[in-house]
């Protein structure tokens, strides 16, 4: 009599007997994510993770094996608030004396980014340049952004043979430059810029808050987040606020209703009174 061996024989991943079912759970777990920041799934997929990998060095040290050197990272905070300047910043990092915790400053607390400052200014080559409030009424808060920039690159001890950028935009400089859409989550030296740009920027702030209290801007840094709407229906925009962003110009239209300039009507009829001089006649004949 042959017998059937797979009714006989366990499955190679059952569980042994008198095993608990913790310990079958454990071998069943799924491997450990991967080294990086964990944020959760969308909505639709409950439970799930999803790793985030952390900005590295390769794309610098891709351009080190083909002999370009230096090679610089650069980021700008504050393009989206209501008040205060844009801080950019870059950063040429030194290969062999990189600090450990870099990433997007977006993913670390305060207290990390003030630690990883100190570590990146004492380590790597590094500048910052400011496009004030007066700069992005006049120029708008794209072209400002860009203007400060350039000028972080311009300033570093060592002029850059390459430079990566966050975001669409290309630098208008005397290297080559390259944008990464996202580039403070992927490249390392954009991240640090990033570090570089947002502390120095929330410094700012908490200087300008002493000037302007009342506005709580050592809280949200001049973002329009509700309490800092509400302080600018109570009390006006100061002049640190970005004129021609739409809250603020609200405020000012309530505040100081004078300096709203009235916008003319394109379609109003008005009488325009015309004096057209009398022709002279001119006989033919004449031969004239």
């Amino acid at each position: 009599m042959i017998r059937d061996k797979s009714t006989t024989k366990p499955a190679k991943d059952a569980p042994k007997k008198g095993a608990s079912k913790k310990d079958a759970a454990k071998k069943a777990a799924p491997a450990k994510a991967a080294k990086g920041a964990a944020i959760k799934a969308p909505a639709g997929r409950k439970g799930a993770i999803i790793a985030v990998a952390s900005p590295s060095f390769r794309r610098e040290r891709a351009l080190i094996k083909r002999g370009v050197w230096p090679v610089a990272g650069c980021d700008e905070a504050g393009r989206g608030p209501l008040a205060g300047p844009v801080v950019a910043a870059a950063v040429i990092l030194d290969p062999d004396r990189i600090p450990r915790g870099i990433d997007d400053s977006k993913r670390l607390t305060a207290e990390e980014r003030e630690k990883l400052f100190d570590k990146i200014c004492a380590t790597a080559q590094v500048s910052v340049a400011v496009a004030s409030r007066s700069r992005i009424d006049r120029d708008n808060i794209l072209r400002a952004s860009l203007w400060a920039l350039k000028r972080a690159v311009v300033a570093l001890p060592d002029a850059p043979r390459h430079v990566f950028v966050d975001g669409r935009d290309r630098l208008d400089t005397a290297c080559d430059c390259e944008a990464v859409i996202g580039g403070d989550g992927i490249v390392l030296s954009i991240a640090a810029a990033s570090i570089i740009a947002k502390v120095t920027r929330d410094r700012l702030m908490c200087a300008l808050a002493q000037d302007c209290p009342g506005y709580g801007f050592e809280q949200h840094k001049g973002y329009a987040v509700p309490e800092h709407l509400d302080a600018l229906d109570r009390l006006g925009p100061t002049v640190h606020h970005r004129s021609f962003f739409a809250p603020v110009a609200a405020a000012r239209a309530k505040h100081m209703p004078w300096t709203v300039e009235p916008v003319r009507d394109l379609f109003a009829v008005t009488e325009v009174e015309v004096q057209v001089e009398a022709s002279v006649e001119i006989d033919a004949s004449a031969g004239l």
